[in-house]
């Protein structure tokens, strides 16, 4: 109410495109951000984490689960964080709770970082946000693997180490018995490469004991070299009990056997040899559920026996398991093992996981889409946000920063040409603002003088100033003399001066007022001329200016087209900031075009009456001197005879 006041008194009454400036800036200023989780970070962005409809559509209970977080320069800075990347930090949606993360690849200079974060709880169907904060150079690192994971993890595999046995990046450290051959490019970072004939041996701990109808839940990407019949990917046997999980021509299999007895459980589409997929199961009481990407695969009707032995990648820990039992029921004798003898597998793998708890389904789908090549439907990240500067928190900082080098180069010839037109404009309506003002006090004095023109001439004098009788004051005079009709004025005052310069009778025939005409008219032109200077600049920048951004724009788009195939992420973050600041060039072109462009149309009006009035003034002095200087009737008597 008191605002309406204020804006009603007429003493404080706002036009209304003083109103509207306003409304433009109140839109446009950058919103402040919410709470900053500590001010010794620079910089941050928001990460959503979407299992609904729009995103992963996962919507069975995934609780906590650790996420992996892929940075690249489509999506990070990594010029404003620390070269190792220590300065990483994780915080919850609320922006107070610190998240527990570690860092499995951190490359600057090749702009490429793998973070593991834990999210504590996070909703199915639904967009679940994370803040990552960066940008403080000062910061000591804060990793803690073993933290990202719940304490019902008991295996965690990364196979970021050369050369050396896998690290077990869990607080149970089931570190393995040996090393084998790394392999580049795997689905996340570096994976492992089995050749069929060497297997990887995990240790024989105690967390590593299954206990009968136990709880577990294993995870593996695999990405065979060709189909195998019967290729074990992992084996655990102790007597008459094993556990084996494989891919059969690819078609993914989980055995158990307990007691001689063997059931498999298989199915779900054969998975084509050269490409990743994760193969999980995860076994509660009398069930094992099987998944392939993350989709149910089968269900084998079956407990896990009691196991206390050697687990293997890659290779059948003995020989293949007994055949089922004659006694067998039907039921078990049809998911008997198959009479073909298991085989190593041949291939690469990447990221093992085992838990001692079976894990929801939503935790395992949500495992295999945000570790897999789709996980763009799952992650999405935001545009950075400031906590200091003019542009913090809003988009112009975003947009600004995104802009490159040949979208700078375009706004910097912009920035020339809006320098050059502005600089018309005001010399031009200033030289119009005086002009007019000396043409006005020109023309009163002279419409107001007698009609005899001589007193005007001051034939005698040779100043060619008129006097107008000593009315005008020096400020006046000034003006006057800046005054075009002046100046014609004057032109044409010469050019009598110069007939009548022997003295005699002053008259003037009309072949002699035709030539005053044709020195006024050259005069006309030359006023023209002088008026119109510099409006070639005008058109230059209505025309150029919107060509040049436009040009600016869509080599902005061609370069961030490239470098999103470059890196291979194709979301609408890694995107948008590039194309929004591509388009900055065609904005500062349309703000050089559309401000010429009015300004142009104003200046042409004005510069057309001054013309209009420069044509009439020399119509009116050319019949004043027609008047004054006529020819008596005797003497064109006497020339015809």
């Amino acid at each position: 109410m008191s605002l309406l006041r204020f804006g009603s008194h007429p003493r404080f009454r706002l036009s209304a495109p003083v109103m509207l400036a306003l409304l433009f800036l109140a839109v446009l200023w950058p919103s402040p951000a919410s709470a900053w989780w500590n001010e010794q970070w620079t910089l941050r962005k928001k990460i959503t984490i979407d299992t609904g409809p729009s995103g992963a559509g996962i919507s069975d209970a995934i609780g906590a689960t650790p996420v992996l977080v892929r940075l690249h320069v489509g999506n990070f800075r990594f010029g404003a964080a620390k070269e190792d990347g220590g300065d990483l930090r994780f915080v919850s949606a609320d922006d107070k709770t610190p998240l527990k993360h570690h860092v499995e690849k951190y490359d600057s200079l090749l702009g490429e970082a793998l973070v593991w974060v834990g999210v504590p709880d996070l909703k199915p169907g639904a967009k679940n946000d994370i803040w990552l904060y960066y940008g403080n150079q000062k910061a000591p690192t804060a990793v803690d693997a073993k933290g990202t994971y719940d304490p019902d993890t008991l295996l965690v595999y990364h196979f970021n180490d050369r050369s050396t046995p896998a690290q077990d990046v869990t607080a149970w450290a089931n570190i393995a018995q040996n090393a084998v051959p790394g392999a580049d490019g795997a689905i996340i970072g570096q994976g492992a490469r089995l050749d069929g004939q060497t297997a990887l041996t995990l240790p024989g701990s105690p967390s590593l004991v299954v206990a009968e109808n136990g709880e577990l839940t294993w995870s593996l990407w695999v990405k065979m070299t060709a189909l195998q019949p019967g290729a074990v990917l992992f084996s655990r046997t102790e007597g008459a009990n094993g556990l084996t999980v494989g891919l059969d021509n690819g078609v993914a299999f989980v055995e158990v056997t307990n007691g001689g007895n063997t059931q498999r459980g298989a199915g779900g589409a054969a998975i084509a040899a050269g490409t990743w997929h994760q193969i999980a199961f995860a076994a509660k009481g009398a069930q094992i559920i099987l998944y392939v990407d993350g989709n149910q695969a089968a269900t084998l009707a079956a407990g896990l026996p009691t196991m206390t032995g050697v687990a293997q990648l890659g290779r059948a820990a003995s020989a293949a398991a007994p055949a089922a039992d004659a006694a067998a029921p039907a039921a078990d004798a049809a998911q008997a093992a198959p009479a073909s003898a298991a085989v190593g597998f041949a291939g690469d793998i990447d990221e093992f996981h085992i838990a001692k708890v079976a894990r929801p389904a939503g935790f395992i789908k949500l495992g295999a889409i945000g570790q897999g090549p789709d996980q763009a439907k799952l992650i999405a990240f935001s545009v950075d946000e400031e906590n200091a500067g003019w542009f913090s928190g809003g988009y112009f900082g975003v947009i600004l920063r995104s802009v490159t080098l040949d979208g700078w180069v375009v706004i910097g010839l912009l920035g020339i040409m809006a320098v050059i037109s502005w600089y018309v404009m005001v010399d031009r309506i200033s030289y119009l603002n005086r002009v007019s003002a000396g043409n006005e006090i020109f023309l009163k004095h002279f419409r107001e003088t007698s009609t005899d023109i001589g007193g005007l001439l001051q034939l005698d004098n040779q100043e060619n100033d008129p006097s107008f009788g000593g009315e005008l004051g020096k400020k006046q005079r000034k003006s006057v003399h800046a005054a075009p009709l002046y100046r014609l004025f004057a032109a044409g005052a010469q050019e009598i001066r110069r007939r009548f310069a022997g003295g005699g009778y002053r008259r003037l025939s009309p072949q002699a007022i035709q030539s005053i005409r044709a020195v006024l008219d050259s005069g006309f032109v030359r006023e023209s001329q002088r008026l119109n200077r510099l409006m070639v600049m005008l058109t230059i920048a209505i025309s150029g200016g919107p060509f040049l951004g436009l040009l600016g724009t869509v080599v902005g788009v061609m370069i961030t087209f490239a470098a999103i195939a470059a890196s291979g992420d194709v979301n609408v973050n890694a995107i948008a900031p590039g194309i929004a600041a591509a388009l900055v060039a065609t904005v500062a072109g349309l703000g050089v075009a559309i401000p010429s462009l009015f300004a142009y149309n104003y200046l042409t009006i004005r510069i057309k009456d001054v013309s209009s009035e420069m044509q009439v003034f020399v119509d009116e002095f050319i019949t004043r001197i027609a008047e004054s200087y006529e020819l008596p009737e005797e003497p064109v008597k006497q020339a015809a005879e």
